[in-house]
């Protein structure tokens, strides 16, 4: 069987302060997008890793016009693997650890609102917010593509999304 890659769609990127869920999330509003490792689309993964260390470094001394820094990163759960938005996340000695800011669907091994620790490796997108506009998030922009053109524009307008 071909091992089916689960997404994440978190349509709200930021956590709100002092809260596990997504700004603004309700039980409906995380959507799952199913890509086949093969996926051509997915050449988004390869686009935000080219340019995940000028990432990094702005999140490590971001600009006053700039929050909501996160990273998309995948957690494996035998043969599913499913990918998550982590908000906030920091540096480590061995890699990285944030907070799982999407409820998982496929994978069994971690909650909603769970640090988890992860390394380079497992990072798959980027993104923060520029003065009230999303920066990266390269996969969200790809998954606008399999939504109808009234929900993609409802996203783009009320996230901030520019793709």
């Amino acid at each position: 069987m071909n091992l089916a890659v689960r997404t994440m769609m978190p349509l709200m990127l930021a956590l709100a302060p002092g809260s596990a869920s997504p700004q603004g999330a309700g039980p409906g509003d995380d959507k799952t997008v199913i890509f086949t490792p093969d996926d051509p689309e997915m050449a988004a993964t390869a686009q935000a890793l080219a340019s995940l260390d000028d990432f990094l470094a702005l999140s490590e001394a971001p600009p006053s016009d700039t929050d909501r820094f996160k990273l998309k990163v995948k957690v494996r759960d035998g043969n599913v693997i499913e990918h998550f938005w982590v908000i906030p996340f920091r540096r480590t000695e061995t890699g990285f650890v944030g907070i799982l800011a999407n409820q998982p669907e496929g994978v069994h091994n971690v909650v909603l609102g769970q640090n988890v620790e992860f390394t380079r490796d497992d990072i798959s997108d980027w993104g923060y917010t520029r003065a009230g506009r999303q920066v990266g998030s390269f996969t969200v922009c790809v998954m606008f593509d399999k939504m109808s053109k009234e929900e993609a524009d409802c996203m783009r307008d009320k996230y901030g999304f520019d793709c």
